[in-house]
């Protein structure tokens, strides 16, 4: 068995392999050749928790075991820990373990990518995003797969704001990045015209603006828990929804929840990108694109690294 740090878990992981497998897999899941229960959550103690999520498919199967401690700071430890074990669905014979927080940051990222790839009409040239760890596996994506120059970065902290522009840009020196601060005030009332604007906050109240350009597509990655919102439900009720899984999205999206959506009209992405269903409708500007992660999702990396080791 192949035991992979965060770095060879990353660099096993490149997106131009990560996102088509994502594709494939979003298709497998949603037409039922993929098995994955709801997560289990085992509480620890009042400020932990332990996550289990396994995935089966016919080549291939995972069970990702993530521990969050929300108090691990004092102890100089991460908050989120936890592995990926891969193994060969037939014989159970173990190929992998990998670095948990790292194939859910890049498989989160490249959902994201999926996402625009599909809903989106060109590619897009710029993004707007937030300064969190999700943010920053966000922004390498995009620059990586579609070649994202133009960022605005948005945060209620402005030193942090201006950090994170800096570490973009030195990042990427290579490709002329220019990541410029926003305030969070300025992105309601003043947003630059922008082609993706990506939310990945824990906020409970809505940081995504109600009135965007129709060729904006809006994306919610950060909002897991009932109680979180990142959309408004006004933007919800005026264009068409898609999101990487809909029975997820059902008790965890509290966007969509709190807006109280017609579930009947939630698309799954897999269901788009396998042609299942209506046309998605040209006349009500972007989709918005919801995530809420899923074990198929780590499934999919998994069948990347596998790959990577066989060659």
């Amino acid at each position: 068995m192949h035991i992979l740090d965060a770095r060879q878990t990353a660099d096993a992981l490149p997106f131009d392999r990560l996102v088509p497998a994502l594709a494939q897999a979003a298709q497998e899941y949603s037409g039922g050749q993929i098995t994955a229960p709801d997560r289990q959550v085992v509480p620890i103690d009042a400020a932990s928790v332990l996550l289990s999520m396994p995935a089966v498919s016919a080549d291939l199967s995972v069970t990702k075991l993530i521990t969050v401690h929300a108090d691990n700071a004092r102890h100089g430890l991460q908050v989120i820990q936890g592995e990926v074990v891969v193994f060969e669905t037939r014989t159970g014979r173990r190929i992998a373990l990998l670095h948990g927080p790292t194939v859910t940051a890049r498989r989160t990222a490249a959902m994201t990518l999926l996402g625009i790839q599909t809903l989106a009409p060109a590619r897009p040239k710029s993004a707007l995003i937030g300064t969190g760890v999700q943010s920053a596996a966000h922004a390498d994506a995009l620059v990586e797969y579609f070649g994202v120059t133009q960022f605005w970065i948005v945060a209620r902290d402005i030193a942090r704001t201006q950090a994170f522009c800096s570490e973009l840009s030195t990042r990427h020196i290579a490709r002329g990045i220019v990541a410029s601060p926003l305030s969070a005030d300025a992105m309601q009332n003043d947003l630059p015209a922008t082609d993706v604007l990506i939310a990945l906050t824990t906020s409970r109240t809505a940081v995504i603006p109600a009135r965007l350009a129709p060729h904006t597509l809006a994306i919610g990655v950060g909002a897991f828990k009932p109680d979180m919102v990142e959309f408004p439900a006004s933007l919800l009720a005026e264009r068409t929804i898609v999101v990487d899984d809909v029975e997820g999205a059902r008790h965890e999206a509290g966007d969509l929840i709190q807006a109280g959506v017609d579930w009947s009209r939630v698309r799954n992405i897999g269901d788009v990108l396998a042609g299942r269903g209506e046309p998605l409708p040209l006349d009500r500007g972007m989709p918005v694109f919801k995530t809420v992660g899923q074990a198929s999702w780590d499934l999919a990396a998994a069948r990347v690294v596998r790959d990577m080791l066989q060659t």
